[in-house]
């Protein structure tokens, strides 16, 4: 397993759970010692990783990091062979999950894209959703690793189907949080108690987990964090900007209209540009108060 994200060793905490033998690499070596503590054995090199595994689970923070880190110098095409799978879990653009599919299958590996919706409570939980597009055969084999990591696993078909669509749901839940922020900075403008609001969301049609999920007898979900104003990296606003900027191009590249993405856009890139880009994606409410 290949990790360059925030949350995907929880991931693999729940593969080793499971039972699985784990290798593991990341870039900073510190962030695999709770692996290393599971049973998990820590490897020097991409490559080294791909080498010693069946199957190499990778999630990488962009689509420049995904391909540094598949196809640069100690990268994990050097130790794919026949008979071997690897498995792109970044969230990247369909052409680069395409470019590194065909360096996969030149190895005579299998290759499979596979990014998922969810953050760092689903990871911990095991109740990520897995979108794959690729190899069937690999996704096949590698149901069992999606059961322990996640609920649910959706095959859509040819490679670069799934970097697609995980760009479609990731520009949808942007732009709902960038309207959950537009309500709570109107409501508090108009005088009006932003619980309110979320209690009264929590009861109609809009209720779901991003706007409202109670735990513990108390308000546990993202609305109540920006209504305290605590934005604590579940999911990093950098990389929620990263996921639009990538669907409005897919956007542009299919002849899609794309307005509230574009508007979405530019109110995380006034967030980025002012330092929340390492905070969790709803401070795009500091966008929304910075041009009140």
């Amino acid at each position: 397993m290949i990790t360059w994200t925030h949350f995907m060793p929880l991931q693999a905490l729940n593969l080793i759970r499971a039972g699985y033998d784990l290798v593991v690499w990341n870039r900073s070596p510190n962030a695999c010692d709770d692996l290393a503590a599971g049973g998990a054995k820590v490897l020097a090199s991409p490559a080294e990783v791909t080498a010693a595994a069946d199957i190499t689970i990778s999630m990488l923070s962009d689509p420049g990091a995904a391909r540094e880190v598949a196809l640069g110098s100690q990268g994990a095409l050097e130790g794919l062979s026949r008979g071997k799978g690897y498995i792109d879990a970044s969230t990247v653009d369909g052409g680069t999950s395409c470019t590194i599919g065909e360096a996969v299958r030149g190895a005579g590996a299998s290759f499979l894209e596979a990014p998922v919706s969810g953050s760092k409570g689903p990871a911990e939980q095991g109740t990520l959703i897995f979108m794959t597009a690729g190899d069937k055969k690999l996704h096949d084999a590698a149901l069992p690793l999606f059961e322990a990591m996640g609920k649910t696993s959706v095959y859509l078909g040819e490679t670069g189907s799934a970097a697609k669509m995980k760009l479609v749901v990731n520009m949808i839940m942007g732009s709902m949080m960038a309207a959950l922020a537009e309500g709570l900075g109107l409501s508090k403008k108009a005088g009006l108690r932003q619980e309110d609001l979320l209690a009264i969301l929590n009861q109609s049609a809009l209720a779901s987990p991003m706007i409202a999920l109670k735990a513990g007898g108390g308000w546990f979900c993202w609305a109540y964090y920006m209504v305290a104003e605590r934005f604590d990296p579940a999911f990093p606003l950098k990389h929620q900007q990263k996921d639009l900027r990538l669907a409005l191009e897919l956007g542009s590249d299919a002849g899609q209209y794309l307005p509230v993405a574009a508007a979405a856009n530019d109110l995380y890139l006034t967030a980025r540009n002012h330092g929340a880009g390492d905070l969790d994606f709803s401070a795009v409410l500091r966008a929304i108060q910075r041009k009140q």
